[in-house]
């Protein structure tokens, strides 16, 4: 199974995402995980990869995708993978899909978890009130920025899914089981 979440940040995709790894023996993808392993690991890909970061430059979608395709080429792999982080762009999604394409392989859904921005906002100042352990960027200042990112770049990845018919939409305001529950329902299907 091979699997996109999609949403805005604060909608849940990571506690989906752990919940899908724990059941069907899949691999959580992040590509902030992948880049630093390729630096530490100082692959060829991954000596570019400081270079561009030493720089402060924004790592190219090329490089992005090498580091992608070297993963997924990995056993643990086999079984399938959730993409996290990736694609954020059209040109990126357009870039999987011919990496995949090389690869034989395709995505078989694409989950968005629609949310309430409004309501997004409202939880992160509550957790943030109320939790003794506070991300840095868990206030509603950066989750606004983060939205606004979102929306301009990833959003739009919305429709072009949907386009082609993969797009699968849950409604992410719901409990994290119900969630889960609907989440699991579209994956019988594919």
């Amino acid at each position: 199974m091979r699997l996109i979440l999609l949403g805005p940040p604060g909608a849940g995709k990571g506690t989906q995402a752990g919940r899908l790894v724990a059941v069907h023996g899949i691999v959580q993808l992040s590509t902030g995980d992948m880049l630093r392993a390729a630096v530490a690991a100082e692959t060829e890909v991954g000596l570019k990869v400081k270079d561009v970061l030493t720089r402060g430059d924004l790592v190219s979608d090329d490089l992005i995708c090498s580091i992608i395709s070297d993963r997924i080429d990995q056993a643990d792999c086999a079984k399938g993978f959730i993409l996290d982080g990736f694609p954020r762009t059209i040109a990126q999604a357009d870039a999987l899909g011919e990496l995949l394409e090389k690869k034989d392989q395709r995505l078989d859904a694409v989950v968005q978890l629609k949310v309430d921005e409004g309501i997004l906002l409202e939880r992160i100042e509550t957790r943030a009130r109320e939790s003794a352990e506070v991300r840095s960027d868990d206030n509603a200042e950066s989750l606004k920025k983060r939205l606004a990112v979102y929306n301009e770049q990833t959003a739009p990845l919305i429709k072009y899914y949907g386009e082609r018919n993969m797009l699968m939409s849950v409604d992410g305001m719901k409990s994290v089981d119900e969630v889960a529950s609907e989440i699991d329902t579209i994956l019988s299907t594919v």
